[in-house]
């Protein structure tokens, strides 16, 4: 019997290179699916900005080439909040969603708190070996271009956020919410509030794990997916 698909979207500076080892856990359940947003990895840069609505659209393209009728989604960060997107102007392309670490509130504060932390200089000189992460992994655009656009979209999101809690109530799949519970990025109390915004919400805390990719603890994250999706 066919494993059923699980598309994985990533998040904000981020590539689907990050997903190698959760995809080997979930491998046996699934039947893997991932790409770069436009302008990260490898992915061409379009004539455009950085915009949600655009990387919703991103995900509805690739479906399309690969005559997938709905999926279903997990996104960390940035890829979750693009998934909930999609969720609300296309719905019938999707199933079910599973977040983590993703940021819902967005006001001019936020916006300009997240986007002062996207300086390419100050990122070169305080973390040179992130540079070079991030480097090696924005072939397409290069890195300092993909910080650039970053902050551009945060300061977009702080004026004007795509999704609200009354559009949340809007969303009819189940969506589960995973949080960090060391996130020092998402809020508890965010995350609280949309997942009981949501019509089918749930929300899952993972102890003693922060934002990042890399330092989530990929065996219980992975149980969660499966249990959630199967």
């Amino acid at each position: 019997m066919d494993k059923p698909g699980l598309l994985l979207l990533h998040g904000a500076l981020g590539s689907r290179e990050q997903f190698r080892e959760l995809e080997k856990l979930l491998q046996p359940q699934f039947s893997i699916h991932s790409f770069d947003f436009e302008g990260h990895g490898s992915a061409p840069p379009r004539d455009r900005p950085f915009r949600i609505e655009h990387f919703a659209e991103n995900i509805a393209e690739y479906l399309d080439r690969g005559g997938i009728e709905a999926a279903d989604i997990f996104g960390y960060s940035m890829g979750g909040y693009a998934a909930l997107c999609l969720a609300l102007t296309n719905p019938g392309r999707i199933n079910r969603i599973a977040t983590f670490g993703t940021k819902f509130r967005w006001d001019p504060g936020v916006a300009q708190k997240e986007s002062s932390h996207l300086d390419p200089k100050t990122i070169s000189e305080k973390i040179p070996r992130y540079a070079e992460t991030l480097k090696r992994r924005h072939s397409a655009s290069g890195w300092e271009n993909v910080l650039r656009l970053t902050a551009d979209m945060m300061l977009e999101l702080g004026q004007r956020p795509v999704l609200t809690p009354e559009r949340y109530r809007i969303v009819q799949q189940p969506v589960r919410i995973g949080l960090g519970d060391r996130d020092s990025m998402v809020s508890v109390e965010e995350s609280v509030e949309v997942y009981r915004a949501l019509p089918r919400g749930e929300m899952v805390m993972f102890p003693n794990t922060p934002h990042p990719l890399e330092k989530v603890p990929l065996q219980p994250l992975s149980q969660s997916l499966i249990e959630f999706f199967t």
